[in-house]
């Protein structure tokens, strides 16, 4: 399955204002790992989700996902691999019904009309939103637009899913119905988050990174039960682990 994997070999990234956000981050991901990226704010967590299908360009370095090497021609390729989900739905949802909304992928990656129509309801049946098929999306819960933002994702069959801070402002019926839908997915999944008790729940393997750079890189228990590592990282323990160590 080297189609599923995703390499990154000493990617820089600086924005054009001159802030360094990547400073040669390396790491491999292989098929079907659940990986959560950890860190404080500013440690590059969406950059380099930025940078899985394309939106980014790294200024150096290489990334692979599969055996396609990124870059301006082979980008649309990509997306058609790697889905990302943004950290706002808002920025996702943009036309007049869930429908479109969904169905906008699939059209444009050219698929049949009526393949389309299976396409988009199987992935709202998936995050279980079928019923809000021919909703205006701005008149959704955060928790709804949120399922259908992943839903416009995976009507696209990505093989990796990506997701910036899935559970932010979700209240918490909303955010286990999150977890419980990404723990049944078989996809390769790369999720950024400040949430550590739901990469706890969804991840097996945590990548923490600091100024660009990979800093650690292990289990997810072991990292996520690590206070010495998290404090330097401007993280805390989960929830669940500091209760324990009450």
């Amino acid at each position: 399955m080297s189609h599923h994997i995703v390499k990154f070999e000493n990617v820089v990234y600086k924005y054009p204002d001159g802030t360094s956000a990547l400073n040669g981050i390396s790491f491999l991901i292989t098929h079907g790992e659940s990986v959560g990226i950890v860190g404080a704010n500013g440690s590059g967590k969406t950059t380099l989700l930025m940078h899985l299908n394309g939106y980014l360009l790294p200024s150096s370095g290489v990334i692979n996902i599969g055996d396609i090497v990124l870059n301006k021609k082979t980008r649309q390729e990509v997306r058609k691999k790697v889905g990302v989900v943004f950290q706002n739905p808002d920025d996702q949802l943009f036309m007049p019904t869930v429908y479109e909304d969904v169905a906008f992928g699939p059209i444009n990656m050219g698929m049949e009309e009526s393949l389309v129509e299976e396409k988009v309801k199987s992935a709202l049946n998936t995050v279980n939103c079928l019923e809000l098929i021919n909703k205006p999306p701005h008149h959704l819960s955060g928790g709804q637009k949120r399922a259908i933002a992943i839903a416009t994702v995976i009507a696209m069959d990505p093989d990796i899913l990506a997701m910036d801070e899935p559970s932010s402002n979700l209240d918490p019926k909303s955010r286990r119905a999150l977890i419980n839908l990404l723990k049944g997915f078989n996809h390769t999944k790369i999720i950024a988050s400040h949430d550590l008790d739901m990469i706890l729940d969804v991840c097996e393997r945590c990548i923490v990174i600091k100024e660009g750079i990979v800093v650690a890189d292990g289990s997810v228990q072991k990292i996520l039960s690590d206070k010495d590592l998290l404090e330097e990282n401007n993280l805390e323990l989960p929830l669940r682990l500091q209760n324990l160590k009450i």
